[in-house]
């Protein structure tokens, strides 16, 4: 119950999964490169993947319940998470869709076009939903107490990748934003991530040798 809570972590996370969403619209229309050939091996379509559904299984286990269990009596609040969980479900069979059209070589390739279109559109469209809708009632709704467990929830689903998805979200982050997102941090983790992780991602080639990033 807090205008205080520090939502760094979201805001940083969308804006991560929007810029990759803008590298995947340029990947599809850009006319001289065919989007199979260069997502099916993409490391960094792997890692959109693997940060969206950390993300989504931190709000699932420890954002939603909370929320809902706080908003409890209040039915049109209550409608929110219902949309928001519908949402993310709506999300996941797009990215599947997408997977099994890349390992198709007779797609057409303005199939795999709509589909990453599809997934833009209804995720881009779910992310503003979510800050304009959902972000003001956990303002009002959950204490620093709860966010906290969100927040190590977060970073507990992100664990295993964190040598990636560590220096993925603070790719393009602001000044400001990045030294918030490093502040949290352990100190071995901080130390491994500004040593090595962080230079050891902008030497990887994301989107493969025909992409420009």
């Amino acid at each position: 119950m807090s205008d205080a809570l520090d939502l760094t972590v979201m805001y940083a996370t969308h804006d991560a999964l929007r810029r990759d969403l803008a590298h995947l619209d340029r990947i599809t229309t850009t006319a001289d490169h065919d989007p199979r050939h260069v997502l099916a091996d993409a490391a960094g379509w792997q890692l959109f993947k693997k940060a969206l559904r950390a993300h989504h299984a931190a709000e699932d286990d420890a954002l939603w319940p909370p929320l809902r269990q706080g908003l409890a009596g209040r039915p049109k609040d209550l409608a929110v998470l219902e949309v928001m969980e519908a949402e993310h479900a709506a999300i996941d069979p797009v990215i599947q869709a997408i997977d099994h059209a890349l390992g198709d070589p007779d797609v057409d390739p303005l199939r795999l076009g709509q589909l990453i279109d599809a997934l833009t559109r209804g995720l881009a469209g779910h992310l503003d939903h979510e800050e304009v809708v959902a972000l003001p009632l956990i303002r009002r709704v959950l204490s620093a107490e709860q966010w906290g467990r969100f927040a190590l929830a977060h970073a507990q689903h992100g664990d295993e990748d964190a040598p990636l998805l560590l220096p993925w979200l603070l790719d393009g982050a602001d000044e400001l934003t990045a030294a918030r997102l490093l502040a949290g941090l352990p100190a071995p983790t901080y130390a491994a991530c500004t040593a090595r992780w962080i230079p050891e991602y902008a030497a990887l080639d994301r989107w493969s040798p025909t992409t420009a990033d």
